[in-house]
């Protein structure tokens, strides 16, 4: 159709060169199932060269750029205005006369019959974003002045308000956009509809799933017609459910071009026999294997044949791990959940957390391997564990919703739904004796280090942080060892980083399981005291359940509640001091960063940060993961919160003060528990038992958190030394960014060191943006099936009543106040009295706890971080609230009561969603 010297305008549909840089994402899918023989509708594509070479001839491109607003839209209105605007630039532009000969030519060429118009962007059906419906389509167009107002009119479309608002929202760029057309054949049909290959609510990917409606598919895709329903099992190919809808109206073609609503009365009748919905759900298998993923197609069926009109991925699923099949069935709990970080991992970070994974492994006698594992897999960028031994374990599935119910009590809730599952069922009435010994290898030194730990909990709890600060010190050394130039280092850090797990992980570990165990078994043991002297009291109530609680609030020796702590000091350092109180209330955050990175912040200020950094330096947002920036590289968050603590000056409200005041309550609850045991027989005895069970718990649960702070030190010295090298090879250009090196795994970063061929800098962009993009998911599930279902929802087993929400409570009291929702601790804004609520916390987000009067998270249980420290502040908190960051709003006022999990919203206008 074109010769070499012309432009790319016009290509068939079935070519080779239709990329999605030339012709969009619903054209670079249709080539794709054309070229794979699939039934796919005649036509041609107008590639986007075409689309560019209209702005030039009419002068657009600088006159779009003027008419869109800066930033994202501030409001839908914005939108509709810059989009009118624009769209009418179009209406009054023309097709040049090279290229409109060549529209017309190809279309003489397929006959001039009536044909369907379809947008195409070059943002479009892509396996992370759909942007359905977000560019226009004309269906029955008839004649060369119609086709060609047609194409127009969808070049148009990609400045439509919805499409603006979307680009922004998923932080595509419009300066980028550009738009192919595909020009089709129409398909007059009997009926249409659309199918998934996957069923797109609940993830299942072994069902298909078809609607189905008389006529032409649009009143299907507009929402105008209540269309049949097929369940189809995707194995065997049974219709497994059915329902007929109304269909109570068409659209059909008109004669001499364009469409028409016409009434039916096919209520009765199915809009598609059963051979063919087991045709369709065939051919729909056929073009998910051809993709690799589920995908979402719509499709018209007339004479008797079955046409594909469009297909993309089904980018609502959430994925499932690239090496897992559907059966046999397995169930996977979010790691990331457990953590209270719901963001994506980063390629390294996940390869060392594996590691992790495999040193523990030895304490089990399972060989260190680091090939293929069945313990942590990938999908969505994030790990997800394997829990289904747990589950089809005699033993471990007595015990799995019970503690489940304290890591995260909305993940407990799935398993219950998936608890008569038959492929979930243990395969024996009793344990292996394999399974049996391989828990006594790693129990029985443990227990014993319990044992020790109740008898002498002061020196044996200082004897742990003793160990994990000598593996500190010695794998510094060997870091510090590493020499020569940045690729001869990287390969010997990627040496040193398994070496110096595989040796120091398994016994730290133990070491620091057995103080945690200690700390859990002490207060457990007060809580079995607790009902006993509630059973015997006189009234037989003494309701001990929600003051149990509070024994562990002021909490000493917990190494975030220091670190909170010492960061009050160093504000109250700086408000001692004119200067650096001046500086800190005139200068935004990331100025001070930047003062502080130079050395040039007032010298109290300067002084008073830097043992701070030098203790918790290495903590920062998503600190498990290594390839995540850390406090000491951008200290701007630290800054932002020590400025709101200078705001807090009703010395009452003091955080020391208060964790003062919570440690005098707690030794308050714990003299009352005993006068209460003093009552009954041999009271004596069980009084000296709960002071003996309280003390070993307040002097060893603290331990929750240390394992995580030496991991978190451990893997910040690793970070270092590999950012110094990514800075290196960053400045010789052999990488693009310093930090690019965490988006390879260790085998990787050894195979770049040696000099081996691959295209890394490919590889990093490609790793890089696919992190970004799930940055931006905000739904997780709780839970992940093999077979792809998948459960998000947070706790409702108590139900919701109009203007309440309800979760788990983790932390007692109540509190009334304004609701600030923080997405990202570093910009958080949180004031004094705020009631915080964020889909979860690690460490990095719990010096807001000092000023926060309570809180609220979409995940995590009793013994996740937010709510153990929640507790040691004395705050309200409730966990498991399902999409708590999208039904309440920042300035809403609420009532949040810790001891009932209910959330009543005070605003009358506030309605939970």
């Amino acid at each position: 159709m074109t010769s070499l010297s012309q432009p790319t305008w016009i290509l068939p549909l079935a070519s080779d060169q239709a990329a999605l840089a030339l012709v969009g994402g619903k054209g670079a899918n249709l080539a794709r199932l054309a070229r794979a023989g699939l039934p796919v509708p005649d036509g041609f594509l107008i590639a986007t060269p075409a689309y560019m070479a209209f702005l030039t001839a009419n002068e657009l491109t600088a006159r779009i750029v003027d008419a869109l607003p800066a930033g994202a839209p501030d409001s839908p209105d914005q939108a509709e205005r810059a989009s009118t605007l624009i769209r009418g630039l179009f209406d009054q532009g023309r097709i040049p006369l090279d290229l409109a000969a060549q529209i017309l030519a190809a279309y003489a060429n397929l006959g001039r019959p009536a044909v369907a118009v379809r947008s195409s962007a070059t943002a479009e059906d892509l396996p992370e974003m759909s942007f359905a419906g977000q560019q226009d389509t004309y269906l029955n167009v008839v004649g060369d002045e119609a086709l060609l107002a047609a194409v127009v009119d969808c070049w148009s479309s990609l400045w439509t308000a919805r499409a603006i608002n979307y680009r922004a929202r998923n932080r595509v760029p419009h300066s980028g956009a550009a738009l192919a057309v595909v020009v089709q054949k129409m398909v007059e049909s009997q009926a249409s509809g659309v199918l998934f290959t996957a069923n797109p609510l609940t993830g299942l990917r072994t069902e298909t799933v078809i609607d189905a409606t008389v006529g032409l598919g649009e009143a299907l895709v507009a929402g105008q017609v209540e269309p049949d329903h097929y369940v189809v099992d995707t194995r065997s190919g049974q219709i497994t459910g059915r329902t007929l809808g109304a269909k109570a109206m068409s659209i059909r073609g008109r004669p001499g071009g364009g469409t028409v609503a016409v009434q039916e009365d096919q209520a009765a009748a199915q809009a598609l026999p059963d051979a063919q919905i087991q045709a369709l759900a065939a051919l729909g298998r056929r073009v998910a294997e051809l993709y690799h993923t589920p995908q979402d197609i719509e499709w018209a069926w007339a004479n008797d044949t079955l046409y594909l009109l469009q297909a993309r991925p089904i980018t609502s699923l959430f994925p499932v791990p690239d090496d897992l099949a559907p059966a046999p069935l397995m169930v996977m709990f979010s790691f990331g959940a457990v953590q209270g970080m719901l963001d994506p991992v980063t390629p390294l970070g996940r390869d060392i957390l594996r590691e992790v994974m495999v040193a523990v492994g030895q304490l089990f006698g399972i060989p260190a391997s680091r090939g293929p594992q069945r313990v942590l897999f990938t999908a969505g960028e994030r790990l997800w564990a394997n829990f289904t031994p747990v589950l089809r374990n005699p033993i471990g599935r007595r015990i799995a919703r019970g503690a489940m119910g304290f890591l995260d009590p909305a993940a407990g809730e799935a398993i219950t739904a998936i608890w008569q599952e038959p492929a979930l069922q243990p395969g024996r009435r009793r344990i292996s004796p394999h399974a049996a010994a391989q828990v006594a290898r790693f129990l029985i030194p443990v227990v014993g280090n319990v044992l020790l730990n109740l008898l002498s909990p002061g020196r044996r709890r200082r004897a742990i942080i003793a160990h994990g600060e000598r593996v500190l010190v010695a794998v510094q050394a060997r870091s510090a060892a590493i020499q020569g130039d940045p690729r001869a280092r990287l390969a010997q850090l990627a040496r040193l980083v398994p070496q110096s797990l595989e040796e120091y992980v398994p016994r730290t570990f133990r070491v620091f399981i057995s103080g945690v165990a200690s700390g859990m078994a002490s207060y457990n043991m007060l809580r079995v005291l607790s009902k006993r002297v509630a059973a015997a009291s006189a009234n037989g109530s003494g309701d001990w359940g929600e003051r149990i609680l509070q024994v562990t609030r002021g909490l000493p020796y917990n190494p975030t509640t220091e670190m909170d702590l010492a960061l009050w000091q160093v504000a109250q350092t700086i408000q001692a001091d004119a200067s650096a109180r001046r500086a800190f209330q005139a200068q935004p955050p990331a100025e001070l960063a930047a003062r502080y990175r130079a050395g040039a912040l007032p010298d109290a200020a300067q002084r008073a940060f830097e043992p701070f950094m030098a203790r918790y330096g290495a903590r920062g947002l998503a600190e498990i993961d290594l390839g995540r920036p850390r406090w000491s590289e951008e200290p701007a968050h630290l800054m932002e919160v020590v400025a709101g603590y200078l705001q807090i000056t009703d010395r009452h409200q003091a955080p020391d003060a208060v964790f003062a005041r919570g440690a005098a309550a707690a030794q308050a609850i714990i003299n009352q528990m005993a006068a209460a045991a003093q009552q009954g027989p041999h009271g004596w005895l069980k009084a000296r038992l709960i002071r003996l069970a309280a003390g070993r718990t307040r002097m060893l649960m603290a331990l929750r958190e240390s394992p995580k702070f030496f991991v978190v030190r451990l893997l910040g010295i690793f970070r270092q030394d590999l950012l110094t090298i990514g800075q290196e090879l960053a400045a010789a250009g052999e990488l693009a960014q310093p930090d690019d090196l965490v988006y390879l795994s260790l085998s990787e970063l050894a195979a770049f060191a040696d000099g081996k061929p691959a295209d890394w800098a490919a590889l990093i962009s490609q790793r890089r943006a696919a992190f970004q993009r799930e940055q931006m998911r905000r739904q997780i599930p709780r839970l992940l099936l093999s077979d792809g279902r998948a459960f998000y929802a947070g706790v409702t087993s108590r139900g919701e009543g109009a203007g309440a929400l309800t979760g788990s409570p983790v932390s007692p009291g109540s509190v009334e106040g304004r609701v600030r929702v923080v997405l990202d601790p570093r910009s958080a804004g949180l004031l004094p009295g705020e009631i915080l609520v964020c889909r979860g916390t690690d460490p990095s987000w719990t010096p807001l706890f000092l000023t926060a009067a309570g809180l609220i998270m979409e995940v995590g249980g009793m013994m996740t971080h937010g709510a153990v420290v929640a507790r040691e502040y004395g705050i309200p908190a409730v966990v498991g609230v399902d999409r708590a960051t999208e039904r309440l709003a920042t300035g809403q006022r609420i009532a949040l009561n810790g001891s009932n999990g209910e959330i009543r919203l005070l605003d009358e206008a506030a309605q939970p969603a």
